[in-house]
């Protein structure tokens, strides 16, 4: 298998955005906790934890991925985006991805679990609720959309759950559960409405009423707006300053008139700018949350 097939099979940009999510809550929670976990920001074992964490992500986050693709490999093939993936084009067998799935699986599971219990186990939860319940209803009924956005962003309390004492969960996990959660249903449904062709080629709905129209623009927006107070939780609840509040208030703003030109229009042109838009939103946001937490501390 070439590093391009590889690259398809574990859907690596996702992949990689899952595990740098994880990795900031991480060093989040040894900040919050003042190092008595694994140490200071400064501390060679904090570090080699963090490495851990982000290896043990990576790989559970492509053994769903990998997963996913097995159960839905006869749907890829029907589709422009999925059908040059390696099992679906051919180039693997399902019994191959299945095994691959299953090692990357174990070992990150093990390496997230020698953090600490509850790691190990939401792990293991996100995976069974990405391949078993949400891949399956992606046929069935946009509520799919929900029990995705659960799994989506598990890695932010995953991440934060490593870094803490005896995988204790705080408010500080829940805000940043939160904020990747409203994040996941604005993100999926710009996605969905882009791809509404080629995803209905396989009998996908996603969209909040399976159709690009008034009411599932409508409902995108109002999620757009519920991003905007929940965007600012850190900052009311006093775990951040005026640094995450104002980043996050202008990336929520910008988000809503991204949302608000895509209900105005409904254009697929509007859409992927929200799409993009969303790929943008999240790192920045967290990114802040971090740098305001390290100064504000």
């Amino acid at each position: 298998m070439s590093r391009g097939d590889f690259s398809k099979l574990i859907k690596l940009r996702l992949t990689f955005l899952v595990t740098f999510s994880a990795s900031i809550s991480f060093i989040i929670a040894v900040k919050a906790n003042g190092g008595n976990t694994w140490g200071s920001l400064y501390s060679t074992t904090m570090w080699l934890m963090w490495i851990k964490l982000v290896i043990g992500g990576f790989l559970v986050t492509s053994a769903a991925n990998c997963f996913n693709e097995v159960i839905e490999v006869k749907l890829d093939r029907l589709m422009k985006r999925t059908m040059d993936r390696p099992m679906p084009a051919g180039r693997m067998t399902t019994g191959q991805g299945l095994v691959l799935g299953m090692g990357m699986g174990i070992i990150g599971t093990y390496l997230l679990g020698s953090l600490n219990l509850l790691t190990g186990l939401l792990s293991v939860f996100s995976i069974l609720l990405y391949a078993f319940a949400y891949t399956p209803l992606k046929r069935k009924s946009p509520i799919a959309v929900f029990v995705g956005a659960i799994p989506g962003a598990l890695p932010a309390l995953i991440g934060y759950v490593a870094g803490q004492p005896h995988g204790r969960i705080d408010e500080i996990a829940l805000i940043l559960f939160a904020i990747q959660f409203i994040w996941q249903f604005v993100h999926f449904w710009a996605i969905a409405w882009v791809l509404d062709d080629d995803y209905k080629l396989a009998g996908f709905r996603l969209l909040p009423t399976g159709e690009r129209d008034k009411a599932s623009a409508v409902i995108t927006f109002i999620f757009a707006i519920i991003m905007v107070p929940v965007s600012l939780l850190p900052t009311f609840y006093g775990h951040g300053g005026y640094y995450v509040g104002g980043v996050s208030l202008v990336m929520s703003l910008i988000f809503l008139y991204q949302a608000f030109n895509l209900l105005r229009t409904l254009e697929i042109k509007a859409a992927r700018t929200l799409m993009f838009g969303s790929f943008y939103y999240l790192p920045v946001v967290q990114l802040m949350f971090l740098f305001d937490f390290i100064v504000k501390a």
